[in-house]
């Protein structure tokens, strides 16, 4: 190569620059610069994972945690086919703030046995490394990854943000064949709920009025409030994978759409939930859960009189009607439900 260069210098007489250019490209320089692209190809991204990755968790990624983890590119269908018992399968999705509710949601459902069919979708990088770090194969990311600290503030864009993916996050489940209940983790089990999911119904669903209805009453979609809809909560729902179950999702997903997250509507995704069983309701097989049984926060926290009433009927109880970490948490404590305090070591999770 290198008497090929002179013949072309000679040929094409050129300027100094030219000449040192024809000499610092001689085939050891080359050699060098292809191993230079091979290493940085081969190992950038291990170095990356392994290096700084683990010093300082640079895009959301915990110390110790490396983006070629198994567990970061675990699917929810391999997910699904270790956890699911029976084809079904019980779901929450948190961000690392939510960790310690998470914990204590995991304890109420221990003591009703059902542990081993929880499946949580981890909405970062640290809740899926730590869960899966003391659970292994228990939690599993669906990408892309959301801003942790943005999603916990109730009310923000965050927060939409957040709520707003899990319509899709239970559609996949669906199309995978599986049947979920998806809760949130400011819930307590205080009894096993899926005794309670009666006859063969598309989707099952809870009401969030605080208004008393009769032991007695109906399942079906409860008629529209003030706002036009009705007021059931997103936070407790189970779906069979039957395509009119998909339809509410799919709709779900078309509703948040059309009335996204604004600074003069600070919406979350109830109300987008609402407006697609009231437009799909003569499509869909519905049935709406029993009060007594699964009581929003607005009630069981507040109607002291109701509790005694119904004492024994309650089964899951739903921490809401109450906004902020700390403020959840002392009501759960007061009211001796905060399972963290003393059942620590009856969690998958243990101290967390």
């Amino acid at each position: 190569m290198s008497s090929l260069l002179q013949r072309r210098s000679l040929r094409n007489p050129s300027s100094w620059n030219s000449r040192k250019s024809a000499s610092f490209m001689g085939p050891t320089t080359l050699v060098a610069l292809l191993s230079m692209v091979v290493i940085v190809g081969v190992l950038g991204p291990w170095a990356w994972a392994w290096g700084w990755g683990w010093a300082w968790g640079w895009a959301g990624v915990p110390q110790g945690f490396s983006l070629t983890s198994k567990w970061a590119h675990y699917s929810l269908q391999e997910a699904l086919s270790l956890v699911a018992k029976n084809g079904s399968v019980i779901v929450c999705i948190v961000s690392e703030p939510y960790l310690p509710f998470l914990n204590n949601w995991l304890i109420s459902i221990t003591m009703q046995k059902r542990q081993d069919m929880v499946l949580v979708i981890a909405e970062d990088y640290a809740s899926l490394h730590k869960v899966n770090q003391l659970w292994p194969g228990h939690a599993v990311l669906i990408p892309p990854v959301l801003d942790a600290e943005a999603a916990h503030k109730f009310g923000s864009q965050g927060f939409f943000n957040f709520t707003a993916r899990r319509p899709s996050h239970l559609l996949k489940i669906l199309e995978l064949g599986y049947s979920v209940m998806y809760n949130d983790v400011d819930m307590v089990w205080l009894a096993d709920p899926i005794p309670y999911l009666l006859g063969d119904h598309d989707v099952y669903f809870t009401d969030d009025m605080t208004a008393i209805k009769p032991l007695n009453h109906s399942h079906d979609l409860p008629p529209p409030g003030k706002k036009g809809r009705p007021y059931i909560c997103s936070c407790m729902i189970f779906l069979r994978p039957t395509d009119r179950a998909k339809l509410v999702l799919k709709k779900w997903i078309e509703e948040l759409q059309i009335q996204p997250w604004s600074k003069t509507v600070k919406s979350n995704d109830q109300p987008a939930f609402n407006w697609a069983l009231m437009k799909i309701a003569k499509e869909v097989d519905l049935y709406l859960l029993p009060q007594a049984a699964f009581p929003t926060g607005g009630l069981y926290f507040k109607n002291k009189t109701w509790v005694k009433e119904t004492k024994g009927k309650h089964v899951i109880i739903h921490n809401n009607y109450i906004v902020g970490f700390e403020k959840k948490i002392k009501r759960f404590r007061d009211y001796g439900l905060w399972l963290v305090d003393e059942h620590a070591h009856e969690s998958p999770l243990g101290g967390l």
